[in-house]
C-alpha cells in the first residue's frame, strides 16, 4: 500500500466578503470528499493540512479546486506545498530580515505563496518593484514582502505579486511559521 504524504493547501480569496464564505467545517468536508485524509485547518483563512498517496502537486490542486468549486459554487484557487517546501519558506524570511534594515524597509512581513515557480526574468521584475518602505524578494514559490504598518495601503501587496508572478495567496509570516510548526514537524 502506498504511503501517505502530508501537504499543506492554501486557499485563495475565501471568507473575504459575504459572497465568498467557506467555513472551516465546509472546507474539511469538501477536502475529505475529494479523497484526502488527515484533514485539519488552521484559523479561518484557508490553511489546510492533508494526507494523500498522490505525489503530483498539480493533481492535488486540481482535485481540491474541483471539490471546493462543487461545495461553494465559486472558484477557490488552491496552492499546495509539500511540508519540505514549506519548511524552507521561514528560513528564506530570516535571511531576508538579516540582509535588510527592517526599520527602513517596513515593519510587517507577508509571504505570497505562488502556484508556480516564476522564471528568473519575472523574479527580477517583481523585485524591481521595491521602493523605500516596501521590499519584495522572491525565493522559489514564495514572494516575501516587507511593508509598513498598514498592509492594505502598502505599495506592494498580493495583487502586485499576482500581476507579475501569477496566482498567489498571501499570509503574514506569523501564520506561515505557525503552520510550519504545527504541521511540518
Amino acid at each position: 500500500m502506498p504511503t501517505m504524504a502530508v501537504y499543506v493547501a492554501f486557499l485563495r480569496a475565501i471568507n473575504l466578503g459575504a459572497k465568498r464564505k467557506f467555513p472551516k467545517d465546509a472546507i474539511v468536508s469538501a477536502t475529505e470528499a475529494a479523497g484526502f485524509a488527515g484533514v485539519a485547518t488552521y484559523i479561518n483563512t484557508g490553511n489546510v493540512r492533508i494526507e494523500t498517496t498522490m505525489r503530483s502537486r498539480a493533481r492535488i490542486e486540481t482535485a481540491l479546486e474541483q471539490s471546493y468549486r462543487d461545495a461553494t459554487g465559486f472558484e477557490v484557487p488552491t496552492i499546495v506545498f509539500s511540508t519540505a517546501e514549506l519548511r524552507d519558506v521561514a528560513p528564506a524570511a530570516e535571511r531576508l530580515a538579516a540582509e535588510t534594515d527592517h526599520v527602513s524597509w517596513g515593519v510587517q512581513h507577508y509571504v505570497s505563496l505562488l502556484k508556480d515557480e516564476p522564471e528568473a526574468a519575472l523574479v527580477r521584475e517583481m523585485e524591481e518593484c521595491s521602493r523605500p518602505g516596501a521590499l519584495a524578494r522572491v525565493s522559489g514559490r514564495a514572494a516575501h514582502l516587507l511593508v509598513g504598518e498598514n498592509y492594505h495601503q502598502a505599495p506592494l501587496t498580493n495583487a502586485t505579486v499576482e500581476k507579475r508572478l501569477g496566482v498567489a495567496t498571501n499570509r503574514n509570516l506569523t501564520v506561515v511559521r505557525a503552520v510550519v510548526e504545527k504541521w511540518c514537524g
